[in-house]
C-alpha cells in the first residue's frame, strides 16, 4: 500500500499530455524521410557573436573527460551500458567543437562527426534520444557558422537529425528539456532553406513562445528553482537572440524583456565568490557564470548589468538574499518546483547557504550524480542541507532520481527586508504521527547571524539539525559554561568566526565528516556539526554565528 501511495502522490500532479505523450513516446517509433537535405545558408557572419565558449572535454582523437571521468571512445564506443548515462549524454554533445581553443583540433572534430554519423544509425542508441540531439544539433550549426563550408554527409545527418527530433519532442518530460528541443529546431529552421525548414523554425517559435510564459516566473525565474538549470536557460535565450539576429530575423516580442529578468535573478542568486548557491539540483561547470553571460549579453548588445540590491525577496522563486557589507545569506522558501515537474527538486525547505568575508562557510552539499541509487537518493536529502529532518525522514518524499511524492508547502512567511529577518515554516511532516511543523527564523545584524528553529507538534520525535560546512573551512570546540561553542576558521587573512550552539538541555551535539560535491564526479572531505534532539514536542534549537 506505501508503495501505491508512493507512486499516486507522484503522478496525480502530471499534465494530461505528458501521460499520454510518455505512453506514445514508448509505443510509436517514428518514420522520418531519409532524402536529400534542403539547401542551407550561413549568416551574415558579421552580425553573428562569438558565443560562450565551452570547458575543453576532448582530450585526443579518442579520449574524453566529462564528469570529471576519463574514457576512450575505442574501448567503450559511443553507449557502453558500464557508462553512467549521463556521461555517455555529454558525448554525444559535442561540445568541444565550440571550446576554448576549438580551432586546435578542428581535425579532431571533423573526423569525430564522421565516426558519429558512421557509427550511430537513424533512431538508435542514447544519442538519438530528443535532448542529446537537441544540443548536438545546436553545436554542429555553431561550428559550421564558425568554419565555414562542411562536408556534404555531415548537412545530410544535420537534416536526419532535425527531422527525427520534429516527432520526438519531449512534451513528457517539458520544462528545459522542451525549451532545448525548440531551440535546436528554431537554429534548424533558420540553417537551412525551404518549407521543411520553415516548419521547423515555425514549430520552435510557437514551443517556445509558449513556454517562456510558462516558465520564466514573473520575478524572472525559472520555474524548476534550480540556479544552474536558470543559467542553462538564459544561455538558450541569448544563443537565439544570437542566431535569429545573424539571420536579420526579428526577436520576438517580449524576449528581450525575460533576459533582463533572467539576468537579475541570476545576480541575486550568486555568492561573492560569483558562482551559485546548490539549491536543488546545481553544481558548477555546467552552466556559465552570470557574469559570463553579462559579457555574453553586452556582445549582443543588450546593455545589462549585474546590480542588485543588498536585500532581495524573489517572492514567485521563494528565494531570499539578505547581504551586509561582508557576509551574504541565502534562504529557501521555495516549493518544490513546478508541480507536474520537481525532477530536479531536493528536500530541502527551509535550507541556508552564507558566505562571510567572501568565502563560502555554510553549504548544501551538491549534485554529483544522475543515476538512480543511495548517493542520488542522498544527496537530494534533507539530511544532505542546511536544515531540520525530523524521525530521520525526508521533508518531501524524493525518490527514484528524479521523482517526488508528498511535497512540502510553505507556510506563514514573513520577510523584512529592511531588517533583514525573515521567518517561514513547512507542512513537509504532517504525514508524521503527531503532525510536527518545521518553523525556521533567520535573522542577519552586523557581527551575527542568528537561525532559530522550532519544532512543533505533538508525540516523541527525533530531530536533527545540519550546518554543513566549506571544504576550505576549520572548525574546533571551545570551553563554554553556558553553552556548546566552536570556533570556525576562514582562509582569509586570519579570520575568525565563532559559533555558538544554544540547544535543548537533552540534544546533543558533534562533528561528523561529510563530502561536498562542487562538481559532478567529485567530492571533497568536509565537517559539519550536527545537533541531536530525541523528546518530545515542541523543541527549540537556536543557532549563533559570530564574527
Amino acid at each position: 500500500m506505501a508503495g501505491f501511495l508512493k507512486y499516486w502522490h507522484t503522478i496525480k500532479h502530471l499534465k494530461p499530455i505528458q501521460i499520454i505523450e510518455r505512453i506514445r513516446f514508448r509505443l510509436v517509433v517514428p518514420q522520418i524521410k531519409l532524402g536529400q537535405a534542403p539547401a542551407f545558408h550561413l549568416p551574415d557572419i558579421e552580425k553573428w557573436v562569438s558565443p560562450i565558449s565551452k570547458k575543453r572535454t576532448m582530450l585526443g582523437p579518442e579520449s574524453f573527460l566529462f564528469l570529471n571521468q576519463v574514457h576512450e571512445l575505442s574501448e567503450h564506443g559511443w553507449d557502453d551500458p558500464r557508462i553512467m548515462k549521463l556521461w555517455r549524454y555529454n558525448l554525444h554533445y559535442f561540445d568541444d567543437l565550440n571550446a576554448k581553443d576549438s580551432n586546435l583540433r578542428y581535425s579532431w572534430h571533423e573526423s569525430l562527426i564522421h565516426r558519429w554519423i558512421d557509427e550511430n544509425p537513424v533512431g538508435i542508441g542514447t544519442g538519438w534520444e530528443p535532448y542529446p540531439t537537441s544540443l548536438r544539433i545546436v553545436n554542429w550549426i555553431k561550428w559550421i557558422i564558425s568554419y565555414g563550408i562542411p562536408a556534404s554527409e555531415c548537412i545530410q545527418s544535420l537534416a536526419l537529425q532535425l527531422r527525427w527530433l520534429r516527432k520526438r519532442i519531449e512534451y513528457y518530460l517539458l520544462g528545459n528539456h522542451l525549451l532545448a528541443n525548440a531551440k535546436a529546431l528554431i537554429f534548424g529552421g533558420l540553417f537551412f532553406k525551404g518549407n521543411e525548414a520553415k516548419s521547423w523554425l515555425e514549430t520552435g517559435l510557437r514551443i517556445l513562445n509558449h513556454e517562456l510564459t510558462e516558465q520564466i516566473l514573473p520575478d524572472g525565474g525559472h520555474f524548476e528553482l534550480s540556479p544552474m538549470y536558470h543559467l542553462i536557460v538564459l544561455e538558450d535565450l541569448l544563443d537565439l537572440v544570437n542566431i535569429l539576429k545573424a539571420y536579420s530575423y526579428p526577436v520576438p516580442d517580449g524576449w528581450l524583456d525575460l533576459i533582463y529578468k533572467l539576468v537579475h535573478w541570476g545576480s541575486v542568486m550568486c555568492h561573492p565568490d560569483g558562482d551559485i548557491p546548490f539549491f536543488n539540483d546545481a553544481a558548477f561547470n555546467v552552466a556559465p557564470t552570470i557574469r559570463k553571460l553579462i559579457c555574453y549579453s553586452n556582445r549582443l548588445n543588450l546593455n545589462i548589468s549585474n546590480h542588485v540590491h543588498e536585500n532581495c525577496w524573489l517572492k514567485d522563486s521563494g528565494y531570499i538574499r539578505f547581504a551586509k557589507k561582508n557576509c551574504v545569506l541565502f534562504f529557501d522558501v521555495a516549493p518544490v518546483g513546478p508541480d507536474y515537474l520537481p525532477g530536479h527538486a531536493h528536500a530541502d525547505t527551509l535550507s541556508i547557504e552564507f558566505s562571510l568575508f567572501g568565502k563560502r562557510v555554510l553549504v548544501n552539499t551538491g549534485t554529483s550524480i544522475y543515476s538512480s541509487g543511495l548517493d542520488r537518493q542522498y544527496q537530494r536529502s534533507t539530511n544532505a542541507h542546511n536544515t531540520v529532518m525530523i524521525d530521520e525522514l525526508d521533508s518531501s518524499e524524493v525518490w527514484g532520481g528524479f521523482r517526488v511524492a508528498r511535497r512540502a508547502k510553505i507556510l506563514n512567511l514573513i520577510c523584512n527586508l529592511d531588517q533583514s529577518i525573515a521567518s517561514a515554516e513547512h507542512d513537509g511532516y504532517k504525514r508524521l504521527i503527531g503532525k510536527p511543523r518545521h518553523w525556521r527564523k533567520v535573522e542577519l545584524h552586523d557581527g551575527l547571524l542568528k537561525i532559530s528553529d522550532r519544532i512543533q507538534g505533538k508525540g516523541t520525535h527525533k530531530i536533527q539539525c545540519a550546518w554543513h560546512l566549506h571544504p576550505q573551512i576549520k572548525i574546533k570546540p571551545l570551553k563554554s559554561k553556558n553553552c556548546k561553542a566552536f570556533q570556525l576558521d576562514i582562509p582569509l587573512e586570519g579570520k575568525k568566526c565563532e559559533v555558538k550552539i544554544v540547544t535543548h538541555p537533552s540534544s546533543q551535539i558533534k562533528i561528523e565528516n561529510y563530502n561536498w560535491h562542487p562538481e559532478f564526479g567529485m567530492s571533497e572531505p568536509a565537517k559539519r556539526l550536527v545537533v541531536k534532539y530525541e523528546g518530545r514536542l515542541p523543541t527549540t534549537i537556536t543557532s549563533n554565528f559570530y564574527w
